[in-house]
């Protein structure tokens, strides 16, 4: 490719450091749908005759055929699939071939094929993500009434409904979708034609290869077009937020599935054993979703200290771009499919939800609120004497509910047999009907609007 400027060949070690096709084979399809697309332009504006542009077509379809039923040769004397494309191109068709870069450059050519590539990535998450979430929904809906201590600083706290609790992740998965679908309308705009940097003079019609492409327009500025990378890492930053959330929800059944809480039993399929234990049961799906945040917050943090000091336009540092997005893109597919396999299949434990829910005098709000509601007590106050109740509950060894009412009486003389009707956990979760409360009735209504709204996500 530089014979008419170099007499000489890479050394090896360039030759090897310089090469993308191992990793960038996977943009292949990519790849030849934007040099259709190209060609097609060309013909079409008589940069090149009909006939030799109708040829480079068909022998793209050729090539197209060949790899995916072949897959992609990796020549890392080629340097990149653009490069691997056009080679092979060249051994079906002769020089004609070389017509089909006329009035591009690798720099549009990659900025392009590296968008469709992370555009379609987006639109594979996006289908995960509400599979998840639609999961996530199903299962709040079968347990909108199974009570589990919701916490604060991993202490009990208030008694929560587990609907309600898996909910909440329902509403980060919709975050999560939003991100994605925002950036795949920021990165939809397309950057063939920038050329090198400058543009052309030829007279290319970029519209029209947007438009082939299924972009929305063509990018503005030919310096940003083949330099952007904002794409990709608008890519991670959403992958990596994804994670995050993912990460939550997995350490939360490693914890509800060990022995102190057996609030789960984990399926076979979703669990292993051990070589030395034979009574094990170990989460490791959710363990391997949780390691994977963190290595896909590290591709992101990677990408961004690369970019952030490099001048316009184009420069070959950017040939890293492609394998942590890459990566990225395998480690979050499979921990949205983990997830959703084992949020599908877990078995909950209800009773043991419900007792952890009855200890650590969790309804202790309730009995400030009633003070408040009933009997007129500042809030202030009615903490304090909430405080009384439970350290007399801690004395007697008993929980709130269980405590007489002499004893409450004794307290604050306010206090009247009406406070049995709150201080159980049920009673509790039951009277949080404010809107986004867990109170069964709010968590059904909210399960099953958003099994409708799910549906309508993008």
């Amino acid at each position: 490719m530089w014979g008419g400027r170099f007499e000489g060949g890479p050394a090896a070690v360039m030759a090897e450091i310089n090469a993308s096709i191992p990793f960038d084979k996977r943009m292949w399809r990519q790849d030849i749908r934007g040099s259709r697309a190209h060609v097609a332009m060309l013909g079409a504006r008589k940069i090149i005759d009909a006939d030799a542009a109708n040829r480079i077509g068909d022998g793209l379809a050729t090539i197209e055929a060949d790899f995916a039923a072949n897959g992609v040769p990796v020549d890392v004397a080629l340097e990149d699939i653009h490069m691997t494309v056009e080679t092979r191109l060249a051994a079906l068709l002769g020089p004609d071939a070389g017509r089909l870069h006329t009035a591009r450059s690798r720099n549009d050519q990659v900025a392009t094929d590296f968008r469709l590539w992370v555009r379609d990535a987006i639109d594979g998450h996006l289908n995960a993500i509400r599979a998840l979430a639609a999961v996530l929904a199903m299962r709040a809906l079968q347990h909108n009434e199974t009570v589990l201590p919701g916490f604060t600083h991993l202490q009990v706290a208030q008694p929560v409904t587990l609907g309600h609790h898996l909910l909440a992740y329902v509403e980060m998965l919709k975050r999560d979708f939003g991100r994605f679908a925002d950036a795949r309308a920021r990165l939809n705009e397309c950057p063939l034609g920038a050329a090198a940097l400058a543009g052309t003079g030829f007279p290319i019609d970029r519209a029209a290869t947007a438009q082939a492409l299924g972009f929305d327009r063509p990018t503005a500025n030919s310096l940003d077009s083949v330099s952007d990378r904002d794409f990709a890492l608008e890519y991670l930053t959403s992958a990596t937020q994804t994670a995050l959330h993912l990460s939550r929800l997995a350490e939360e059944i490693i914890l509800w599935a060990s022995q102190p809480f057996g609030w789960v039993k984990l399926p076979d399929q979703w669990s292993t054993g051990s070589s030395i234990m034979p009574q094990k049961r170990n989460p490791d799906a959710a363990e391997l979703v949780r390691g994977h945040s963190g290595r896909i917050l590290g591709l992101m943090t990677g990408l961004m200290v690369t970019m952030k000091g490099l001048p316009l336009a184009y420069s070959k540092d950017m040939q890293d771009d492609k394998e942590p997005v890459f990566e990225a893109h395998d480690l979050l597919e499979l921990s949205l499919a983990a997830m959703a396999g084992m949020l599908e299949t877990l078995t909950f434990v209800p009773a043991r939800m419900r007792a952890a829910a009855a200890s650590g005098y969790s309804t202790a709000t309730d009995l400030a609120d009633w003070l408040v509601r009933e009997a007129g007590v500042p809030f202030r106050e009615a903490h304090h004497i909430t405080g009384r109740a439970v350290k007399a509950a801690e004395e007697a060894g008993t929980q709130l509910d269980e405590l007489s009412l002499e004893t409450l009486q004794a307290i604050d003389s306010r206090i009247n047999a009406g406070i049995f009707d709150v201080l159980s956990v049920e009673a509790s979760v039951s009277s949080r009907t404010s809107p986004g409360g867990t109170a069964p009735v709010r968590v059904r209504a909210a399960a099953e609007a958003a099994l409708k709204e799910i549906q309508t996500w993008g």
